[in-house]
């Protein structure tokens, strides 16, 4: 249908409808659940913390050599409410504990899938009650892969993982601590890490571009998207550099590591990214993509199909075309099932018929060699009649015999 584009005379108001979604989103308040994975002593935790600026994982006490530990994964979710400017938000940190800590970490992967799924399924269940006005959406909008510093090239259980999870959940991959390695190093790691997942077809959050941006904008993405893999540092506690200043980050003897300098880390892309620049584009992308085809093959497996001519605009002629065209393709299929069964019961009878026939000409040589038996043993005896000799000649004799002595 073509788009007839007018120029208004005047002010209507529909320009102002931005302002009502932000009135309403306000109000609302937003949800968002972030992920967190990867082996113990990355810094999941810290990172958390310094994405939002709140404590919301206390200080971990380090465990003895000889406490137990758990044998498998264990999912734990942290939820807190952070308010910004009169902006509420409802954050929900879920770890995963114990991943990549096994000596054997053979589907290590499994039951962050389930818990992904479940997720799906809750959301999937609310949509269908009856009432549906209080639908919690604890899906997971991003997951942070964080990958050991090893400056070589992604390990079997990194890229398992991911291979697992990239059709479930976005995924943003972070190297941890990434102050243990120099530029070069940094810069390298990247390149090995985007060409493992290059060729094993995973595929990761990539920031979305629009129509009619403005040229500020297409470069902020592009930018973000050059930094990926994200290289960081976390730390919530304060420093002091050497020109007197109080930063975030991590004193060395060497130096100072500034988690917000962007000559230091990516801990700015990061946030920018998941934060303030792409944060609803997660959201969208979790419900419209990947909620989505997961709803779909879920439904399918349990047998519920979908009609494809529900909401696909129709031409009338088009369909009493399409109409006719299936119902004498239907009077086909019928008159060839009737010629089938008529051709089988023919079959059938001409299957008696000839057995029939066959039984009864058995009966005919039976009968025919019985009567030309009988025949033969009277002109047998006929012959003897006339011969003058006795029918049976051995009883005479026998009585001869007897009568002698």
């Amino acid at each position: 249908m073509p788009v007839i584009r007018k120029k208004l005379a005047g002010y209507v108001g529909f320009a102002n409808l931005p302002n009502q979604v932000h009135r309403k989103s306000v109000r609302k308040g937003f949800q968002f659940t972030a992920m967190v994975v990867g082996e113990s002593g990355l810094g999941k935790s810290t990172l958390i913390n310094t994405l939002f600026n709140t404590p919301l994982y206390p200080p971990k006490d380090s465990l003895p050599p000889s406490a137990e530990r758990p044998k498998t994964v264990v999912i734990e979710s942290i939820g807190a409410d952070i308010e910004e400017n009169g902006v509420r938000l409802h954050l929900t940190v879920v770890d995963t504990p114990g991943f990549g800590d096994f000596v054997n970490n053979d589907e290590s992967w499994r039951p962050i899938v389930e818990n992904i799924e479940s997720r799906f399924d809750s959301y999937l269940e609310q949509e269908n009650r009856v009432n549906r006005q209080k639908i919690v959406d604890n899906r997971v909008h991003a997951c942070l892969y964080f990958i050991q510093p090893t400056g070589h090239s992604l390990k079997q259980i990194d890229i398992e993982f991911m291979r697992r999870l990239h059709t479930r959940v976005n995924l943003i991959p972070i190297i941890a601590k990434a102050d243990t390695l120099t530029d070069e190093e940094v810069r390298d790691f990247k390149a090995r890490i985007l060409a493992d997942i290059a060729y094993h077809k995973i595929h990761i959050f990539q920031a979305p571009t629009y129509e009619n941006e403005d040229e500020e904008t297409l470069a902020e993405a592009a930018e973000i998207a050059s930094k990926i893999p994200f290289a960081v540092v976390g730390s919530d506690s304060l420093v002091e550099t050497a020109d007197g200043r109080e930063v975030r980050g991590r004193a060395y003897p060497w130096g100072v590591v500034e988690v917000d300098n962007e000559e230091h880390c990516d801990f700015v892309k990061l946030r920018q990214m998941l934060v303030r620049t792409y944060m609803e584009e997660l959201r969208e992308y979790t419900n419209d993509v990947l909620y989505e085809n997961w709803r779909t093959e879920k439904l399918l497996s349990m047998g519920v199909a979908q009609d494809s001519s529900v909401f696909r605009e129709i031409n009338p002629s088009a369909k009493i075309q399409e109409e006719r065209i299936m119902h004498e393709a239907k009077l086909a299929k019928m008159e060839a099932e009737m010629k089938m069964v008529f051709q089988q019961k023919v079959q059938e009878k001409e299957s008696k018929l000839k057995q029939s026939e066959e039984e009864l000409y058995a009966r005919h040589k039976d009968m025919k060699e019985s009567l030309e038996k009988q025949r033969t043993d009277l002109e047998e005896k006929k012959r003897r009649i006339e011969s003058g000799r006795p029918l049976t000649p051995e009883k005479n004799a026998t009585k001869n015999r007897r009568f002698l002595r």
